[in-house]
């Protein structure tokens, strides 16, 4: 005896009346929605599942109610459309659906730059159209990956710009002060007082005192005992002002590893540029004897060594 086969497919064979005229785009609707394809003008198939034998069903009492004419099948595929052929068109239903979403996505991303508000609001739509289309995609569309990638982005964007625009409002509390360290400044503090121009305030001032002295209220003090910004744990300054003031920028964060090996004395990131960045700042501190003079020159060193970096995003060149 044969054994019957299980029916893989709803069919919704409908014909609503002429008029009135906003019934027929009224089912054409209500069919997308739930995700319907069609195979035929008035013919549409669901996969035969509970969900979608409910939607259809509803559809149909839609249509009768109107005085229009419904039949709800379930059938199997034999000859002409295969079940393969049928998800194809499921999924290219689905993967039109997801492109438009990652292509406005997209276009967010772009615009986060000039109008965050907007870009925001675009992705709380975005995320609710994206999550309507998930529950439509009865067979994994390809293009599923690409929107969700392309929403992926534009978090991030957001996040990023919203990360830049509390670091400027902070940043603007810094300025306009004079920043006081130890005298005799060496690799961390020369360092340190370029990042501060670089990264905090281009007009920032310094001034220098000895070992145990005070500064005045006001002032802003770094690489010494209580200063505002000084060793934590086993971070140089240099280190927590970066990550302070620039955490996401990789080619700084490659100058901080440095800075900490040499200012440290240990070989935590085995950086191969160490022992020559740390053999030009001892003969910098050895020509220039004045304060001032070492961190101008540092500056002009630290400026070359941060435009490489920028340039291989950080990393180490092996060759």
């Amino acid at each position: 005896m044969t054994e019957p086969l299980t029916a893989a497919w709803l069919l919704l064979i409908h014909q609503v009346p002429p008029k009135p005229h906003y019934l027929r785009v009224k089912i054409g609707r209500r069919l997308g929605q739930v995700g319907a394809v069609a195979v035929k003008s008035t013919v549409y198939a669901l996969p035969n599942r509970p969900s979608c034998r409910e939607n259809f069903e509803w559809i149909v009492r839609e249509i009768m109610d109107e005085g229009g004419e419904a039949l709800l099948c379930e059938t199997t595929l034999v000859e002409g459309l295969d079940d393969a052929a049928m998800r194809d068109l499921f999924q290219s239903a689905r993967n039109a659906d997801f492109e438009a979403v990652a292509a406005e996505a997209e276009d967010a991303v772009v615009e986060a730059e000039a109008d965050k508000g907007r870009a925001a609001a675009a992705l709380g739509r975005l995320e609710r159209k994206l999550a309507g289309i998930r529950r439509l995609d009865f067979f994994d569309a390809p293009s599923r990956a690409t929107a969700e990638e392309a929403l992926g982005r534009l978090k991030s964007r957001l996040r990023k710009k919203g990360d830049r625009r509390r670091q400027e409002a902070e940043k603007a509390g810094f300025r306009g002060r004079i920043w006081v360290t130890r005298r005799d400044v060496e690799e961390d503090r020369i360092a340190s007082a370029w990042l501060i121009r670089r990264f905090v305030d281009p007009a920032a001032r310094f001034e220098f005192v000895s070992e145990g002295e005070g500064h005045t209220e006001g002032e802003l003090s770094f690489d010494m005992f209580g200063g505002e910004f000084t060793h934590q744990g086993d971070r140089c300054t240099f280190e927590v002002l970066a990550e302070r003031f620039a955490p996401e920028d990789d080619a700084l964060s490659a100058l901080a590893e440095i800075v900490h090996e040499i200012d440290i004395g240990d070989e935590k990131f085995s950086r191969p540029e160490t022992p020559g960045v740390e053999r030009i700042i001892r003969g910098l501190v050895e020509i220039a004897t004045d304060d001032a003079d070492r961190l101008s020159r540092g500056g002009s060193l630290f400026d070359a060594l941060y435009r490489a970096f920028a340039g291989t995003g950080g990393a180490t060149d092996a060759g």
